[in-house]
């Protein structure tokens, strides 16, 4: 990677050093605050070798590049006449504000990520339950069943306070005041006075009859007003007064306001676009698949996926099906299949090599590396996996193919999601539409000279060879070629064993898209239930971030690992972290790298789940997990299985 010809990219991209308010770095990206995000060429940038992907969150600008950060930002900054982190004369205003969509979707996004785990188990057991009803192995009036039904409801059922747990933590408000919130519009007296049909007052002013158990947007709404008021009365509270102030004012204020106003709107709103969809699908025919699932991909790109999640949650939860998982699952069968394709049609090892390992990983339900890394890199194969979700989106709106529980990733893990009685023509839909994305790309083809061609040449260059930087030719860009592949024969499976005490997650629970669709590398992440790190390896101290949040190790074998504790706690600057090792450090297994107060961190309002990863995937086949839940310091979580 040259990295001043990448940085030099980079600037030009992101509007130029006018554009640029402030940028700092943390251990994988380049984060700008930037004067005008619509500046900043966001697509050519993510398709610029060296940038692995590009992402806005709370309107600041990140441009993902991996351990290599530090070098690229010194290079930056080299090549800018004002200081970083100087700022321009671009008002206040100018510099805060952000777009509301982009928000809306990152608040849907912090909202639903942590309680997925509730309602997949939920899901899934509401899912076997029908299956074994179906296939008359249980009797609906059995008490197994009713209990299991119990345990399968639940979740949905009691999705207020769910929701006003997660609502809370992710605006920064008591998070037991919004469960209070949940739990008092589902109580039995209001549920029951709101179900007699008869007029319904509170101080005079009119109750609207709704119903709460199982929706979603009433408590939002209600939390997030919450939050307001919750602030506003402990601003004016004295210290002394406000466990008892701040609680009682917010619930006699909140509570009345979601009766009379917000939870009868917050239902017709939710009820009319679930509605609303299902009438798409029931009443016209294949053309609703053959748009919504051929534009997923879209939605996925610009992140407007996300504003979708409350739409599937609540028709399970109200209607028992869903039409638009099923479109989220073809589209990510349909760029598995271009990939597939691509690696197929490419003369290029590395290239068949990258196209066929993210096309694995596609259809496991991870699109990311296969849709950013080889799809949209070449254009055609993308264009080719939007056709083929349409076709094979079309087919199961025909067939009225429905989603029965929401569980797992959009992929094959994701199978149990669709069993019902639509089953048969999910399946055949999903092959549809990764078979004709897969015959397409092939078909169209791509041009991939010029691509491979200008990384080869970065290669041979980084690597020391001796043609020039503007004559590489095909017998140099092989020789690269074969290089890599001798050093990933050589490589040794690495075992990889658990810095931190905590409970092991899948990096899909991480909410940072860097890390839950594997952008930055492979692994899984750990909720703390201590503030220590230890070394995973045996290896080297490669890198540590000023504010003590990441570490990067380099194995003995060669593995390069990243711990990133917490989500953007980089924004603390260093608060809460005391690094015990420094860069150039030699580390054995299980050797003291960081303490950090776990409780102050997420008091402050960051997440403390730590990601686990090895960065250059590119070297090793899998990631072959240790079966564990619950870990303690040292104990084995995965091994990075070596190409063989």
């Amino acid at each position: 990677m040259d990295k001043q010809q990448l940085s030099k990219d980079i600037l030009k991209l992101v509007g130029g050093e006018e554009n640029i308010d402030q940028v700092t770095h943390c251990m994988t990206r380049l984060r700008f605050n930037l004067n005008d995000n619509s500046k900043a060429d966001k697509k050519t940038l993510q398709n610029t070798p060296g940038v692995m992907g590009v992402m806005i969150n709370g309107g600041q600008f990140q441009v993902i590049i991996g351990n290599e950060v530090p070098k690229v930002y010194n290079a930056l900054v080299g090549n800018m006449s004002k200081s970083p982190d100087a700022g321009t004369n671009a008002s206040s205003e100018t510099k805060t504000k952000k777009n509301p969509l982009s928000a809306l979707f990152d608040f849907i996004s912090g909202v639903f990520t942590p309680i997925l785990p509730a309602i997949t188990g939920a899901g899934m057991i509401k899912g076997i339950v029908a299956l074994l009803v179906t296939l008359g192995w249980m009797s609906e009036t059995s008490s197994t069943y009713q209990i299991l039904s119990a345990i399968g409801d639940g979740a949905f059922y009691f999705l207020p306070i769910i929701l006003g747990i997660s609502t809370a933590r992710k605006l920064g408000s008591n998070m037991y005041i919004g469960a209070a919130i949940g739990a008092s519009v589902l109580h039995p007296t209001i549920t029951a006075l709101l179900g007699t049909g008869e007029s319904i007052t509170f101080a005079g002013l009119p109750v609207v009859a709704a119903t709460y158990s199982s929706s979603v947007i009433p408590i939002l709404i209600a939390v997030w007003l919450a939050s307001y008021v919750e602030k506003a009365v402990d601003k004016v509270t004295h210290a002394s007064l406000k466990l008892i102030v701040v609680p009682t004012v917010t619930l006699l204020v909140i509570v009345p306001v979601t009766l009379i106003a917000v939870g009868p709107l917050g239902v017709i709103i939710g009820n009319g676009l679930t509605d609303g969809f299902s009438w798409l699908f029931d009443n016209t025919g294949l053309f609703a698949g053959l748009i919504i699932g051929g534009a997923f991909s879209l939605l996925i790109i610009t992140g407007m996926h996300y504003a979708l999640v409350p739409i599937m949650i609540g028709s399970i939860a109200t209607l028992g099906y869903d039409y638009l998982i099923p479109m989220m699952m073809v589209a990510n069968f349909a760029q598995a299949g271009s990939a597939l394709g691509v690696s197929l049609k490419s003369k290029n090892k590395q290239t068949k090599s990258l196209a066929m390992s993210t096309s694995v990983t596609a259809f496991m339900g991870i699109t990311e590396p296969a849709m950013y890394g080889v799809n949209m890199k070449y254009k055609k194969p993308f264009i080719a996996a939007l056709i083929g979700a349409g076709i094979g989106g079309a087919f199961m709106s025909l067939f009225h193919t429905k989603a029965y529980v929401v569980g797992g990733l959009a992929g094959l893990s994701g199978i149990p999601m669709i069993l019902g009685e639509t089953f048969v023509y999910a399946v055949i839909g999903l092959v549809i539409g990764s078979a004709a994305a897969a015959v397409l790309t092939y078909i169209l083809g791509f041009d991939e000279e010029i691509a491979v061609e200008t990384q080869e040449a970065k290669e041979v260059n980084t690597q020391g060879a001796n043609a020039s930087q503007t004559s590489v030719t095909a017998d140099a860009g092989a020789a690269a070629s074969v290089s890599v592949n001798e050093e990933e024969v050589k490589t040794e499976d690495q075992e990889v064993y658990s810095p931190i005490t905590g409970e092991v997650k899948p990096l899909s629970a991480v909410n940072d898209p860097a890390f839950s669709e594997e952008i930055m590398g492979q692994g899984f992440a750990i909720q703390p239930s201590e503030g220590r790190v230890v070394s995973p390896i045996n290896g080297t101290v490669f890198s540590l971030s000023k504010s003590g949040h990441a570490i990067g190790l380099v194995s003995d074998s060669g593995a390069e690992m990243l711990i990133h504790i917490g989500i953007d706690t980089v924004k603390l600057k260093g608060q809460f972290f005391s690094p015990k090792v420094q860069a150039g450090a030699r580390v054995s297994v299980g050797d003291l790298l960081m303490e950090f107060d776990r409780e102050e961190v997420e008091k402050a309002g960051y997440e403390t789940i730590t990601p686990v990863i090895v960065t250059n995937m590119h070297q090793y086949g899998a990631i072959q997990s240790a079966g564990k839940t619950n870990v303690r310091e040292t104990e084995l979580i995965y091994t990075a299985k070596a190409l063989k």
